[in-house]
């Protein structure tokens, strides 16, 4: 208790934190490269040292342009608290509402070194999503909760905590944004620099929200895709034998591997990074490594002709793994894939991001940092081999998606052949899986829902894994179509895989995906418990942004929009606002997410059940909103499934009125009035 007293006392000055600098032992961020001017320099620094009073500034003068200079930031690394970095039960933390206690429950689950991709730089996943810019903005923020009262909302930008503001007990306690940079500056180059001079940050989508819950959420997602393309593309509800490839094994990408087993197919994961891939295979999370190709294609025949749920880490690039399939499918005939995609952080892949296959792991960082526009090239040379392997095994029976990670994006503008006749703005040759695999999940208001049990209990775990399961066992019991049956079905037996698979990494939280009905009805459902006290503590509900209308995203959430609107903002704004006024107990909006800086504009939320009527109305009103704004956006974009579901709502709540679109009956109709 002392210690976590101590975290939220404020910033430690008298005397000052020893300087450990960089640690040991644990993954760092690549360097950046930001290209500041001495002007800039100086306002970085000025910037930096505006957190600390004049009488130390002379000592963190020198250290922090070093750190400027030698990593492209300042992290403030004499900051970095030594206290274990966990989700410690919610009655530990000293704060004046146990709403405030949550929220830190969360901040410091996204920090675990269990969870983070570079815990020392502050990034959760995805080689740049932060939780804030630099430790200072983490000690001010823990003593700004800490002070927090239920007429007080904290006002977050870009990681800096601007303050504590009067506000009223119906309002969010936290308001965040992150990246909101005027749009004709939201370039990468000028991203670099503002986000060096700490004006900006890059908050992925649950990262600066404060949401992750680690690998698990992806895990889920990847399941649900996985089954869902070999429906698809297999024709097959059973993927025993088939195999899967792709790559990435860091943060989010890390979970393709767990998926791959859960799902009883081959999965085989390329990583160039040694450290990512022993953390997976440490977590029990990636069953066998090899960095032989040899014994990478020989153990994956015994697999597929066995029938074997099998996960194998390959340590090396995915780009030699391609070409070496591409290999054997000339040599002998024989195509050793079925399925494939992609889950390196193309959304970032000039720094760290994405590593070209002519070098070693090592010499590419150097280079990275020696030699960007060299380093650059290489990226794209890589990129271009990568699309060539796969375009040759697509002419077989073998099926690739996008995974959201603009990795066909940035093929695109490597060069690659990528491209597909007659094709508007956010298609390619090969689809985003939002376009063919989940877009239809989205229409129907399915999407990813996510709980958090703040007394870090598993046994309360267990309880709401069984409330949840038996909401979904109600629904279908009750009727409902055939469509989303399916969904419920999927996600009861997720539910029961998941409690089997220890896919708990830090804070003990499930995420499922479910529609409107679903998410109100199972968060009733853990407020009732709270209150007879089956649950033991306040549950923490959230979704990662990556969901109904959570996210305006035209390469991903949005690609299957298709009334043009697919580049405008308007759903996931509204989606943050509304979420504000209806009861959410904190609200984020970020420029970035998943596709990369400038490609997205991305809201999430946090609501706080504590047993309390007020809790339950505030779960009806805003869950009901968030997922509702989403669906009929795309009803209003003709998609037909979103349509019936929004009638469906109109129906059940007489709350509800929306004024639905009327087709054009007659095609003639447009083309006379257009030859006029």
């Amino acid at each position: 208790m002392s210690s976590l007293q101590a975290l939220c006392s404020g910033l430690p000055l008298r005397p000052l934190p020893e300087n450990r600098g960089r640690w040991a032992g644990v993954p760092h961020a690549p360097v950046r490269t930001p290209g500041l001017s001495p002007a800039e320099e100086q306002l970085a620094l000025r910037n930096a040292l505006r957190y600390f009073p004049p009488d130390t500034q002379e000592l963190l003068a020198p250290e922090f342009a070093q750190e400027l200079r030698l990593y492209g930031h300042i992290y403030m690394y004499r900051f970095c608290p030594e206290l274990e970095m966990r989700a410690y039960p919610v009655e530990q933390y000293p704060c004046r509402t146990r709403v405030a206690a949550a929220i830190m429950h969360m901040i410091m689950n996204n920090l675990d070194p269990a969870v983070a991709q570079f815990p020392q730089e502050l990034v959760t996943y995805g080689g740049n999503g932060q939780v804030f810019s630099n430790w200072a903005q983490f000690w001010l923020t823990m003593s700004y909760l800490s002070q927090m009262t239920e007429e007080q909302t904290l006002v977050m930008y870009s990681g800096h905590p601007l303050g504590l503001f009067p506000s009223s007990p119906g309002a969010p306690r936290l308001v965040i944004t992150n990246g909101m940079v005027i749009p004709n500056y939201s370039s990468r180059v000028e991203y670099e620099k503002l986000f060096a001079m700490g004006v900006t940050m890059y908050g992925q989508m649950t990262a600066g929200s404060y949401c992750y819950i680690g690998p698990q959420g992806i895990v889920h997602g990847t399941v649900l895709t996985v089954l869902n393309a070999g429906r698809r593309y297999l024709g097959v509800q059973d993927l025993a034998g088939k195999v899967f490839v792709t790559s990435g094994l860091g943060g989010m990408s890390g979970a393709q591997a767990k998926a791959a087993v859960i799902v009883g197919c081959v999965g085989v994961i390329a990583e160039v990074d040694g450290a990512a891939l022993m953390k997976r295979h440490k977590q029990g999370w990636l069953m066998e490594v090899t960095d032989s190709l040899d014994r990478c294609i020989e153990r994956l025949r015994e697999a597929r002709k066995r029938k074997e749920a099998l996960s194998l880490g390959y340590h090396g690039n995915v780009v030699d793994l391609w070409e070496r399939l591409v290999r054997e499918l000339d040599m002998t005939g024989e195509l050793l894939v079925d399925l494939g995609s992609d889950q390196t952080s193309c959304h970032n892949p000039f720094n760290g991001g994405y590593y070209p296959v002519q070098l070693g792991f090592a010499e590419a960082q150097s280079l990275m940092a020696s030699d960007p526009a060299a380093f650059k090239a290489l990226v794209q040379e890589s990129l271009r081999r990568h699309v060539s392997a796969i375009n040759r095994l697509a002419q077989e029976n073998f099926f690739f998606w996008d995974y959201g990670n603009a990795f066909l994006l940035e093929a695109q503008r490597a060069g690659a052949d990528v491209g597909k006749t007659g094709a508007n703005r956010t298609e390619f040759r090969y689809p985003s899986y939002v376009q063919h695999i989940m877009g239809d999940i989205f229409s129907q208001g399915f999407g990813p829902f996510r709980w958090v049990c703040t007394s870090g209990d598993p046994q309360d775990l267990v309880v709401t894994d069984q409330l949840a399961t038996s909401v979904l066992e109600e629904a279908i019991a009750g009727g409902v179509n055939p469509a989303v049956e399916q969904q419920y079905v999927d996600n009861i037996r997720w539910i029961r895989e998941a409690s089997q698979h220890r896919l708990v990494v830090g804070s003990q939280a499930r995420i499922l995906y479910s529609d409107q009905k679903g998410r109100v009805a199972i968060a009733v459902a853990f407020n009732q418990a709270i209150a007879r006290g089956k649950i033991k503590a306040p549950v923490v509900l959230s979704r990662d942004h990556h969901d109904v209308s959570g996210t305006d995203s035209p390469f991903r959430e949005t690609s299957n929009i298709c009334d043009g609107s697919a580049f405008c903002a308007d759903m996931a704004v509204q989606n943050f606002v509304g979420g504000a006024f209806r009861g959410a107990t904190w609200v984020a909006l970020h420029n970035g997410g998943g596709v990369g800086w400038g490609e997205v504009i991305n809201g999430g939320f946090g609501l706080v059940l504590d047993g309390t009527q007020e809790a339950e109305q505030k779960a009806r009103m805003m869950l009901s909103w968030d997922v509702s704004n989403g669906v009929a956006r795309r009803c209003w974009s003709g998609n037909p499934k979103a349509y019936e579901i929004i009638c469906q709502a109109m129906r059940d709540d007489r709350g509800l009125v929306v004024t639905l679109p009327h087709e054009v009956a007659d095609e003639r109709v447009l083309q006379r009035a257009l030859r006029l």
